[in-house]
């Protein structure tokens, strides 16, 4: 199945007051950045072909991966000069990069690259800097079984405020942690059909209008994750997936604890 990354926004706010044209994708998570973390999660479970739409900062996105380093993150043999990989990362992926606008909203960046998806049925996507473990064959098995015209993962509210109950005189009624309320939010990772597309306008959103509409005809059904879900819209945000990277602490690396999708290698 294929999968619709969108990787072109500007990521203000992992900027840091700097004015570096790194897009928010290539933020680095360890060794490798967010993009990577994303892909190797899709590729665990047999999601090999991507499609990467592309705006802001491009140009980081392609050179990362025309200049592939597969020894940063495989074990590998050096002899006599020559390098023997004992498994590789990406050797069989198939990445399609499409420049979809600088300023493209996620709708826009996804219409846009609807004739690389053949017509196929379902596919998956994502917002290329959520980190999650998700079950995503449940997910998409579950979907496949509805009819329905799009799947989002939802997630329990990640806000650390509180909300307060006030009565007409002004006196609290109570105090609620925000993550303790009834409530979901968009949790980033889609199933979606062809369908949706009818419901996305020229320079429209994937969720306000595509999901949005398909809602209202009772067509968009999510999948609650209670799991491991780490958004990294700020700088701290990404610092905190860096330093549990660092300590071993990395629940979205379902390939490490599942060494079914390394492909060994005998030469480079």
């Amino acid at each position: 199945m294929k999968v619709v990354l969108f990787c072109g926004g500007y990521g203000l706010r992992m900027r840091n007051g700097t004015s570096d044209d790194v897009p928010k994708p290539m933020a680095m998570v360890g060794p490798r950045p967010l993009i990577w973390h994303v892909m190797r999660y899709y590729a665990h479970f047999g999601h090999t072909d991507f499609i990467l739409c592309l705006g802001y900062g491009a140009h980081h996105i392609k050179d990362f991966f025309l200049n592939y380093e597969e020894t940063t993150s495989n074990d590998f043999v050096l002899s006599n000069g020559r390098t023997e990989l004992l498994s590789t990362d990406i050797a069989s992926w198939r990445i399609t990069f499409v420049q979809t606008g600088i300023e493209s909203p996620i709708g826009e960046r996804l219409r846009r690259v609807r004739h690389h998806l053949d017509g196929d049925e379902m596919f998956l996507a994502n917002y290329a800097d959520v980190l999650s473990d998700a079950p995503l064959p449940e997910m998409i098995d579950r979907f496949s079984r509805r009819d329905a015209g799009a799947s989002m993962m939802v997630v329990p509210p990640q806000s650390s405020f509180h909300c307060v109950d006030l009565g007409e005189d002004g006196l609290v009624g109570g105090i609620t942690p925000v993550s303790e309320l009834p409530l979901w939010e968009n949790g980033g990772y889609f199933v979606l059909r062809q369908e949706v597309f009818d419901h996305i306008p020229e320079n429209g959103d994937l969720v306000a209008d595509g999901c949005a509409g398909l809602a209202k005809e009772g067509r968009l059904v999510a999948h609650q994750h209670r799991g491991f879900w780490k958004p990294t819209d700020t700088v701290k945000e990404r610092a905190v997936l860096d330093a549990s990277y660092a300590r071993g602490d990395r629940p979205w690396a379902v390939w490490e604890h599942d060494s079914r999708d390394a492909v060994p290698v005998r030469t480079a």
